[in-house]
């Protein structure tokens, strides 16, 4: 029996088969690369995510136990809604605000995040470029690959950067990485206040993190926190004549406590759901601190942001503006600088749309009433 001839289609004109010209080929380069650029910082997390060894993949996506927070901070955007008001001039938008009186283009900062070179080589020199060019500020954690020094160089001084201060039960240790930061004109220091202990991060078991033979020197500070730090240090930090913002905040008791001793501005935070599983998600608590603070000191909220719009639910409900850890850091890891410096864009053009729709324009117009 033979077998039948598949049918024969026709083939559409547009479709038929060029000669491979320099210019046609060109052209079909240039639109395969628009299609597969990153969009949205969830493209970013898959590119991310097959760059990254199973090593670093597990330090920079894992949160602590169950990860029930981790899940949570992202749900709870989800969570919230938007209530956008019409026939309302949005001709001109802005999507600049100020932070601790520096004027940023966008309300998204860089959360401090540690050991970027596992990410890329370039590492937080490569991210403090990026936030520097969008107009935004850089946080620079006390766990860096790069030291203060190296960040503020690598920026030729451009951009406002903060220095994060992790206690070391070696003081010593951490005066001299403040006195450096303070030295390369870092704008103000970032106490974490959530971190007595490192919490337990089960991604990092399974895989037996380690870091780099080239990055274990940094790794080394992580292993002696001090755990008897109190409100009095607080003041201790003061001294060094920076504004002072106390990062890690969850509760009304604890945002009182921070303005009592002086912070110009607290982060509400659940370290990304890397320390205690099973606290709120950040924006869930945003509204009890905003509350205790009552105007004594900046709100600021990170956790779970992924979109311009999030960024604009936080406003909503008090923070003046959002930090971002892990989306940065996807932007690091998939493109080095060009990587972060998209990501911000991305963020700062939804951020733009997302005031436009909502009927305000500016950060500055959106109040308690835009959210639910």
């Amino acid at each position: 029996m033979r077998v039948p001839a598949p049918p024969s289609y026709p083939r559409h004109p547009e479709t038929r088969l060029r000669p491979p010209e320099a210019g046609f080929l060109l052209d079909r380069l240039i639109r395969l690369a628009r299609v597969t650029e990153p969009i949205n910082v969830w493209d970013y997390e898959r590119l991310a995510e097959q760059r990254l060894d199973a090593n670093a993949l597990a330090y920079f996506a894992g949160g602590a136990g169950d990860e029930v927070t981790l899940r949570d901070n992202l749900a709870a955007f989800e969570r919230r809604k938007l209530r956008p008001r019409v026939l309302v001039d949005v001709s001109s938008v802005t999507t600049a605000t100020t932070v601790l009186g520096t004027d940023v283009s966008l309300p998204v900062l860089i959360a401090p995040l540690a050991f970027q070179r596992m990410a890329h080589p370039d590492g937080e020199a490569a991210t403090a470029r990026a936030a520097a060019a969008a107009g935004t500020i850089m946080c620079l954690s006390s766990a860096a690959t790069r030291s203060p020094r190296e960040v503020a160089e690598a920026c030729a001084a451009e951009g406002t950067r903060w220095f994060q201060v992790y206690v070391f039960r070696d003081r010593a240790l951490t005066e001299a990485l403040i006195a450096e930061a303070v030295e390369c004109r870092f704008a103000a220091l970032v106490l974490t206040v959530d971190v007595p202990y490192i919490g337990r991060r089960e991604r990092d078991l399974r895989v037996d993190f380690r870091l780099p033979e080239e990055l274990e020197p940094y790794g080394e500070r992580l292993k002696g926190f001090d755990a008897t730090l109190s409100w009095r240090d607080l003041e201790w930090l003061a001294g060094y004549g920076l504004p002072v913002v106390v990062k890690g905040i969850l509760t009304s008791e604890d945002a009182h406590l921070a303005c009592e001793h002086g912070a110009a501005a607290v982060v509400v935070s659940n370290h990304g759901g890397r320390q205690l599983d099973g606290v709120p998600a950040s924006l869930d608590a945003l509204a009890e601190v905003v509350e205790a603070v009552d105007g004594r000191a900046e709100v600021l909220v990170d956790g779970g942001v992924r979109r311009g719009t999030d960024s604009l639910k936080a406003i909503a409900l008090g923070a003046r503006a959002v930090l971002i850890g892990r989306a940065m850091l996807w932007g690091l890891a998939g493109a080095g600088e060009h990587g972060v410096a998209h990501v911000l864009e991305l963020l700062r053009r939804e951020v733009e749309l997302g005031l436009g729709l909502l009927g305000c324009s500016s950060p500055a117009e959106v109040t308690r009433s835009h959210v639910t």
